[in-house]
């Protein structure tokens, strides 16, 4: 291992954004990955992390365990699934690593987990780690604060047909900043589903559209629709690695942070 490099271990090495992380790993400046997971049933488990990966041999063995995988990791970055998360957060605050959340749809039951874990060790979650998704979170909150309710708010999100939960974590963040600008609950604004005769559109209510197909990495508008005009704001992902580079930013921000669960926000400054 080089010397000084910050030592990253990835759980959930082999999936999609597990192999961009891995990239963005190699492009960061004094970072280098130190350990690697998949599931138990992977046909990469045993075999070096770069075969699992796509690329050069990395020394790295490819393992089921977090805890084995945390052995020389000095941070951990997570995307795997929610059915793993708790897991790895165990294996994490064992090892007083830590770590970086990026995986979505977890459980009431894993959010009270992962809030009881940042007691021990600092946590950065976020439902997108995307710089400029994170920039609009803010732009969104303050649109809404701006905005009354004669403007209808609407979230729309697009991914590839492969993604379980709906509407995307990125999704409801946004939802949720509209919500903190209007001062109100998106609990109480929220509405998720449109089928037969629905009438007129609750005054207030936060709407979230969902689309899934092919091979859409992310796309995340919001629509404030007024009488007379309508505003958009939008961020599209192209490349997943624009995901990556942000949570091995977050990484970088997070060792030698106090206990907490911090945000992208946080790693951002804003």
């Amino acid at each position: 291992m080089a010397e000084h490099s910050l030592q990253i271990a990835v759980l959930g090495v082999s999936g999609r954004m597990g192999r961009a992380l891995v990239t963005a790993i190699d492009e960061a400046a004094g970072a280098q990955l130190s350990g690697a997971t998949a599931s138990a049933n992977s046909r990469w488990l045993g075999k070096d992390a770069g075969d699992a990966t796509g690329s050069t041999r990395r020394d790295v063995t490819v393992e089921a365990d977090p805890a084995v995988a945390l052995r020389n990791a000095q941070v951990a970055i997570d995307f795997t699934l929610p059915e793993a998360t708790a897991a790895n957060l165990a294996a994490c605050v064992a090892a007083r690593c830590p770590v970086v959340i990026g995986t979505t749809g977890h459980s009431e039951a894993v959010r009270a987990q992962i809030a009881a874990a940042a007691q021990s060790i600092p946590i950065v979650m976020a439902p997108n780690m995307s710089l400029g998704v994170n920039l609009l979170l803010k732009l969104v909150e303050l649109a809404a604060s701006k905005l009354d309710a004669d403007y209808d708010i609407e979230v729309f999100e697009a991914h590839h047909r492969n993604k379980k939960d709906a509407p995307s974590g990125t999704a409801l963040a946004l939802g949720a900043a509209a919500a903190d600008g209007r001062d109100v609950k998106l609990s109480d604004a929220a509405e998720y589903s449109r089928h037969g005769n629905t009438g007129a559109r609750q005054r207030g209510s936060i709407g979230f559209s969902v689309f899934r197909g092919g091979d859409v990495v992310g796309d995340h508008t919001v629509t404030f629709a007024g009488i007379g005009e309508r505003i958009e704001l939008t961020h599209r992902a192209s490349d997943r690695l624009a995901f990556a580079r942000g949570a091995v930013k977050a990484a970088q921000w997070l060792v030698g942070k106090s206990p907490g669960l911090y945000s992208m926000q946080d790693v951002l400054g804003f």
